[in-house]
């Protein structure tokens, strides 16, 4: 069985806008491009990677195809469009999905000053039309501000793919009683998917401390709607590549050898589509 990485990043600040990319995040400000990710994935013993956006912007989702179409190990692409103008997303996710690469979008929702930005009607347009692609949605589902519109999501776009990123951020050490509510709910819709990602950017967290949460996500999904993915270059304030991929082992050590198939991999080429 393959291994896929489901959530790495990369950038060229010469190239291409990071506005919420500030020098104080000295772990990861720079250029960071696949070259300097490359190596590090095959020591991992990881096979493929999805790159994802990284800034709402064009510029972005042509940088991430471009790498693609150079590193035989980025299996896929999750770019951005435009869902506050549906005909523009329609003719973009067109054109996009005419190439190998674009398995699915993500807007930063998390940095819209409106919490409700997702739900708006003009959104939910535009995501039927991502839905009608077969493409599928990241949500940067930041708690408390997004997981509980999920569900919504769910609802009113029934077949749309979603997958919740980083088991949108638990509050780790503080109140998780709505977290936990919150991610249990959104569960209840079979195209919701949660990605075991961004848990060890945080150097004060233990495998010890997100062991709850992540159990709770695979006691609610189940190893079928889960994937892996290491948030790299963004990690590197936790650690390091392998530190990252060492952690996800402990974290999944109960698991059926199935089940760790399906987390590190079989559920990821599933989800989007991927072609290896």
């Amino acid at each position: 069985m393959f291994k896929i990485d489901t959530h790495q990043h990369a950038w060229n600040l010469s190239e291409v806008e990071y506005g919420w990319l500030k020098p104080e995040y000295t772990a990861f400000y720079g250029n960071f491009t696949p070259d300097l990710l490359g190596p590090q994935v095959k020591a991992a013993g990881v096979d493929y990677t999805v790159m994802v956006q990284a800034a709402n912007s064009y510029e972005d989702t042509a940088s991430m195809l471009l790498h693609a179409s150079y590193n035989d190990w980025i299996a896929g692409v999750v770019g951005w469009v435009n869902l506050l103008d549906p005909q523009e997303a329609g003719k973009r996710l067109d054109m996009y999905s005419k190439g190998p690469y674009f398995k699915g979008m993500r807007h930063l929702i998390h940095d819209e000053p409106d919490p409700d930005w997702v739900i708006q009607p003009i959104v939910i347009e535009s995501l039927k039309i991502l839905a009608g692609h077969n493409l599928p949605f990241d949500v940067v589902a930041v708690y408390p501000n997004h997981i509980k519109h999920v569900p919504t999501l769910a609802e009113k776009v029934p077949n749309l793919r979603m997958v919740i990123d980083h088991l949108g951020k638990p509050p780790i050490g503080k109140d998780d009683t709505v977290w936990f509510d919150q991610m249990k709910a959104a569960a209840q819709s079979p195209n919701v998917y949660a990605k075991l990602s961004g848990q060890f950017d945080n150097p004060a967290w233990s495998v010890s401390d997100i062991q709850p949460y992540a159990d709770h996500v695979l006691e609610q999904f189940g190893a079928d709607r889960v994937l892996f993915g290491s948030d790299w270059p963004v990690a590197l304030m936790g650690g390091t590549y392998a530190s990252v991929w060492a952690n996800t082992q402990a974290l999944i050590a109960n698991c059926t050898p199935a089940e760790k198939e399906a987390i590190l991999g079989g559920t990821a080429i599933r989800f989007y589509d991927l072609k290896v």
